[in-house]
């Protein structure tokens, strides 16, 4: 029984540190990647935000545990006793599940996030959790995971408790994880990487990149959503798509951390980090 005992726990201590490397490698390649691609579309616009930048990869590592841990114990308990719903046979379902089935997880996921990120800027939750994520101003593409351990821990169960409950096939959640970390990467970078046709058009009316991202981290109490604009739209806290400052990254820093100053100077109330200007317009496609 003993030896029984000390290989599951090893099994199980093994699937998490396996995949707590595979979420920080994960974070390394696609937030480099995109912090590579945007030094060479826009050059310095990460200027003297190097110590910032060390910040948020360190929280971010921190995050990859975090996710990382519950995830692991998850797919051994998939592998070892198929606790999960996740199934490998393409024909299991019908085929027109397999596209519903993405959908399903992006919008509970959308939804999770919308209503716990809405939390997480009550003023307690913020100051004690939350301010650590807004401290990144401008936020790069390194900011992704940079999260306070509490922040991160809201995050990390969604996935493992929908693959417990929702039938998905291998491969549907292999592209709601890749779709997750692109646009946790992609809606912090700083500037628009979509065309134009995506966040102008009538898909931005509903699908969330940067531009409309980046207006929450301007003014804080709106645009909550992850993926889609559903939930802003229901409860009225969506304020449309920001601007992005085409500054070099320190001096929007400052101006970001003048504008919080005058906010606060000026009677702005208790919205930490809050800032005055949305910023100038700075689109790509």
């Amino acid at each position: 029984m003993m030896v029984i005992g000390s290989a599951v726990g090893f099994g199980v201590v093994a699937s998490a540190v396996a995949v707590t490397l595979i979420v920080g490698i994960r974070y390394l390649i696609v937030s480099g990647a995109f912090a590579a691609i945007t030094r060479w579309r826009h050059p310095g616009l990460y200027t003297g935000l190097d110590q910032q930048i060390r910040r948020e990869i360190g929280w971010s590592l921190a995050s990859a545990a975090i996710y990382g841990i519950p995830t692991g114990i998850v797919a051994w308990g998939w592998q070892a006793h198929g606790w999960t719903q996740i199934y490998t046979d393409l024909f299991a379902y019908p085929l027109w599940y397999w596209p519903v089935s993405v959908l399903i997880y992006l919008f509970l996921h959308d939804s999770w996030f919308y209503w716990t990120h809405r939390w997480m800027h009550q003023p307690k939750a913020f100051k004690l959790a939350h301010a650590v994520h807004h401290a990144s101003r401008p936020p790069t593409a390194w900011a992704a995971m940079a999260f306070h351990p509490i922040e991160a821990l809201t995050g990390a169960v969604v996935i493992p408790l929908l693959v417990l409950l929702i039938p998905v096939h291998i491969g549907a959640l292999a592209l709601v994880l890749t779709v997750m970390t692109v646009m946790g990467v992609t809606n912090h970078m700083g500037w628009e990487v979509f065309p134009r046709f995506i966040w102008a058009g009538p898909m931005g009316a509903w699908l969330i990149t940067a531009s409309h991202h980046q207006r929450h981290h301007s003014d804080y109490r709106c645009n909550y959503g992850l993926y889609f604009r559903f939930w802003d739209h229901v409860c009225g806290t969506d304020r449309g798509i920001g601007g992005f400052d085409k500054l070099p990254g320190r001096a929007r820093s400052t101006a970001h951390r003048s504008g919080t100053a005058l906010h606060a100077s000026a009677g702005g109330g208790a919205d930490p980090g809050r800032s005055v200007a949305g910023g100038s317009a700075d689109h790509d496609a």
